[in-house]
Parts: C-alpha cells; structure tokens; sequence
C-alpha cells in the first residue's frame, strides 16, 4: 500500500512538473509581451506553436504509447479545422457570446476528427508497421485533396444568406437569395467560405495545451493506459491475459484524432480563411508533427512539447543570420537527436539522473 502511494505521488508530481512547465513559460511570455520585448512576428507564431504542441502530445499518443506509426494525423486537424470554421461561421452573430460559440467550434471539431479517427481506425489498425503508415499516409493525402474538390464542386454552387426574416438558400446567385439589404452573406458560391472569426489566441491555446495534458497524461497512467502500453510491448502477451486489443487501439486512435481536430479549430480560427486550409494538411504536415515526436522522444509527452518549440521558433529566431539560419537549424536537430537516441547519450543522461536521485534521497532523510 506504502509502496502504491509513492508511486502514485510520483506521477502526480511529474503531472504537476508538465503542467507548470506550460503555465510558467506562458506567465514569462506575457510579461515579454506587455514589456513591448516580442516582435509582431513573434507574437504571430505563438498561436501555430500552440497549435504544433497539441498536434505533436496528440500523435505521440499514437506513435509513443500505442507503438503505431501514422503519416496521417493532418487529415485529423483538416476535418477539425473544416467543420469547426463551417460552424463558427453560420452561428457567428446568432450563438453569443463569442467564447461560448467558439466551445462549441472546440467541441464540433473535436467530435467529427474522432469520428474519422474511429471509422479510419477500425479497418487501418488491423494492419502494422509500415502497412499502417502507408494507410494513414493515404488518408491523409485523400482528405488534403478531396478537401478541395468539395469546395471547388459543392460550395461553388451554394449561396447561403441570413437577414431578419431567417435563412436564405440557393443553388443559382446571390441576386436569387432575396435577402434583406443589411443581410449578412455566409457562403458566397465560388468565393467559398471566408471570414471565419478570429477566436484564437495565445490564452486559449495554452489552456487547451493543458487541456490535452490532462487528458493523454491521465489516460497513459490509468488502467487502459497500462493495457494500451502493454498491447505495443508485446501484443500476443496482452492478449493471452484477456486485454481486449480493438478497443483499446480505437481508443487511443480516436483519442489522438479527435485531439488533432482541436488543434485544426485553434489553427483555423487563427487564419480566418476556409479555401485557402487543405493547401496546409499535406504529407509535409504530418512528417513536420511526426518530427516533434520523434526528437523530442518516443513516449514523453514533455518532450514533443519542448520539441515543437524549439523548432516553431528556432527559424525565426536565426533569421537574422541569413544564409546560416537553416545550417544551424540542422545541427540543431542533428544534436537534438543524438541527445535522445544515441546510447553514449542515453547512458550519460542516465548517471546524472542517478546520481541527482541519489543525492536527492540523502538530502530528504537528513
């Protein structure tokens, strides 16, 4: 019972560390920015930095914890994004007040990426290792493209209006809606979907960075979390001991989809502009989030979020230094991951966290 309280009291205190971590960089953040110390185009990247840490928490949850390798988790944040901004914009004026319809964009987003992540997953997760990467890259790559034709195809021939008297609907022009002069213009045909509110901000991604914490960390070390972890290191094990290997593969799936679809409504919201998304959900996408998992390390969820930082900003931050910008930025991902992989690495980090554990101990008992 001493033994499971300990350890209890050790994963709550990891937690807590993590969850610090994010509210004491965003406390430093703010001061730089009431101090006039952060450039505009700084400021423009702290929403896509929120936007990428979510992204890379989520996947790891697919790729650390589940051991499945997916190329596809932009689809995810395009079906997010999509709805999300679809939805925002038809109750924009008539959900008030502005926080509480853009929860509800949150929640929109969310629930359809999972849907997907579910659907997707019951056939895709019977496969493994490349096959599934393969899979996921397909899907990925279909819902960037298939996103266009649906605009090009589908809303280039609806003209949806609101004025006083409701919704108007046509399928010929705008002349043909009838609406009201002071009526408000949703979908513009060939123009698509433009003027999705702008919601987004530094605060609000930081509480839906903790949000997702919350989430992936309590999952990881609860009971299905133990039985997704056992399920990728050893399947056969898990299943000979009554684990239920669908469900649980589907829950993490889902999971991460559905947390990836958050992130495509904090990005959406951000830009404002429908038409202009799919360009933005490709197979470079996926490898960029994929990236951040890796480097930041296999399974720590603190990790991707220190990874995605540093190389959201680590661009911008070299700017000055022209032709060199991108050398460094190399051999920053050079060091970033022999730091994590290499095993001379591994074993140093390992004897200097003994030996501060060790020290640690001895401080408490005196």
């Amino acid at each position: 019972m001493t033994v499971m309280k300990k350890k209890l009291n050790k994963t709550t205190k990891s937690n807590l560390i993590t969850y610090a971590m994010v509210v004491i960089v965003y406390i430093i953040v703010q001061l730089l920015v009431s101090g006039g110390a952060v450039s505009s185009l700084m400021k423009g990247l702290l929403v896509p930095l929120c936007v990428y840490s979510i992204l890379a928490v989520s996947l790891n949850l697919t790729v650390g914890i589940l051991g499945e390798l997916s190329l596809g988790h932009a689809g995810f944040m395009c079906i997010g994004a999509f709805t999300s901004a679809t939805f925002s914009k038809l109750t924009n004026g008539v959900i008030q007040p502005a926080g509480f319809r853009f929860f509800l964009a949150i929640l929109v987003g969310a629930v359809f990426a999972g849907i997907f992540g579910l659907l997707i997953g019951i056939p895709v997760l019977r496969l493994k290792g490349d096959y599934l990467a393969i899979v996921t890259l397909a899907f990925g790559e279909i819902i960037k493209s298939q996103c266009n034709e649906i605009i090009k195809n589908i809303v280039n021939v609806i003209y949806l209006g609101r004025d006083s008297h409701g919704i108007h609907f046509s399928i010929k022009d705008a002349a043909s809606l009838g609406m009201d002069a002071d009526g408000e213009m949703i979908i513009k045909g060939p123009q698509g979907i433009t003027g999705t509110p702008t919601d987004s901000t530094f605060t609000i991604g930081i509480v839906l960075i903790l949000v997702t914490l919350f989430i992936v960390l309590n999952l990881v070390h609860s009971r299905s979390g133990r039985a997704i972890m056992a399920i990728r290191d050893n399947r056969i094990a898990a299943e000979s001991v009554g684990i239920n290997i669908t469900k649980y593969k589907l829950m993490a799936f889902s999971i991460s989809a559905a947390l990836a679809g958050v992130a495509g409504v904090l990005y959406a919201h951000n830009l404002s502009t429908l038409t202009a998304l799919p360009k933005n959900f490709g197979y470079n996408m996926s490898i960029m989030i994929l990236v951040f998992v890796v480097l930041g390390g296999i399974g720590s969820v603190r990790g991707s979020i220190i990874a995605a930082a540093i190389l959201t900003l680590l661009p911008e931050l070299l700017r000055g230094l022209s032709n060199y910008r991108m050398l460094i930025y190399a051999i920053v991902l050079i060091v970033m991951m022999l730091f994590n992989w290499a095993p001379k690495a591994i074993e140093w980090r390992e004897k200097h966290l003994a030996k501060f554990k060790q020290k640690k101990a001895v401080k408490e008992e005196a």
